[in-house]
């Protein structure tokens, strides 16, 4: 469904350095700066997958999506989407596909929402039955009704976000890039479209492709991920490879008889022991976790045992950190 080959992209830059003789230098003699933003990137998608499109600021995820949507036309390599090439034959191309940019807006800045949301059916010519179907579950799930007819300069963040996301919808496209959709969301708005998303996955097969630095939305809606960093794929494959092999060591909470005299069992760290509460670190490769409560419970009288893992941005880190990005 999605072909990207051996795509590369690089920024032609002016370079300056501060100051008014630099200022005068630069308008008799400009010099630039090549910013290679991809490298001979290729992956592929399928129809009805999910993509978590993962790495730090400045990694090329936005480049990627741009390219993708037509936006950007890259310095050399292949594109395919659906057998059209999205910067040659845009128009057909865009009938296809939802595109949401959490850092920019296709809301128009001082009329209603729902004027936009008009604008756009006429520019997608999306049926009347059809447009008011999906206006009317869109509105309902995201609780647009409350401001719907309230010019877009008026709303919080978090209210332009999930009217960004329906506006991006409303068309029933076949393909979803959303980068940084979920910026500026309640708890309660992300899991709502973390849901929505999910369901139009499941029902119509529409295939996704997520960059976001929100490990709760990669971890709830992903299970195939891409690491890019410095313009490269590092990785690409299952989100849960990637816990298993960095998310080694779990955090027991214990509260047991104080009475007890707890011994950390072997391959555990007791991180803290007061009151009855103790905090064990496990490490995972060293023996399972099943084993290590099972040793507590026979040496001591246990109330409750709660298992943490380790939080998913800590192991997202240490990746980047790994590989030196």
């Amino acid at each position: 469904m999605i072909t990207f080959q051996d795509i590369s992209k690089t920024y032609k830059v002016a370079k300056r350095e501060p100051g008014l003789g630099a200022a005068l230098k630069a308008i008799a003699k400009r010099e630039y700066l090549y910013i290679e933003a991809l490298k001979n990137v290729s992956f592929s998608i399928e129809r009805g997958e999910i993509i978590g499109y993962i790495g730090p600021n400045g990694a090329g995820k936005s480049t990627t999506i741009k390219i993708l949507s037509g936006i950007l036309v890259p310095t050399s390599g292949k594109c395919t989407i659906l057998g059209r090439t999205p910067w040659e034959d845009r128009i057909e191309h865009v009938k296809n596909i939802g595109v949401v940019f959490g850092q920019r807006s296709q809301l128009m800045w001082d009329i209603p929402v729902i004027d936009t949301f008009e604008l756009l059916r006429d520019i997608y010519r999306v049926p009347e039955a059809e447009y008011k179907k999906n206006l009317g579950e869109l509105t309902e799930i995201f609780g647009l009704a409350e401001f719907v007819n309230t010019p877009v300069r008026q709303l919080s963040l978090g209210q332009r976000m999930r009217c960004e996301i329906a506006a991006s919808l409303l068309h029933s496209p076949q393909i979803l890039f959303l980068d940084e959709p979920t910026i500026g969301l309640d708890a309660v708005s992300k899991v709502a479209v973390r849901n929505y998303i999910k369901r139009i996955n499941k029902d119509n097969g529409v295939t996704v492709m997520l960059t976001t630095h929100d490990m709760g939305d990669v971890e709830a809606l992903t299970d195939r991920v891409m690491l890019i960093g410095k313009g490269r794929i590092l990785y690409d494959g299952s989100f849960g490879h990637i816990k298993s092999r960095y998310n080694t060591v779990n955090i027991l909470t214990i509260d047991y008889d104080a009475a007890s005299e707890l011994v950390p069992p072997e391959h555990t760290v007791l991180l803290s022991n007061e009151n009855g509460r103790a905090m064990l670190s496990v490490d995972t490769v060293k023996t399972p976790v099943s084993q290590v409560i099972s040793a507590l419970t026979q040496a001591i009288t246990v109330y409750d045992i709660a298992v943490q893992s380790r939080p998913i941005e800590e192991v997202i880190a240490e990746i980047y950190e790994e590989y030196s990005i």
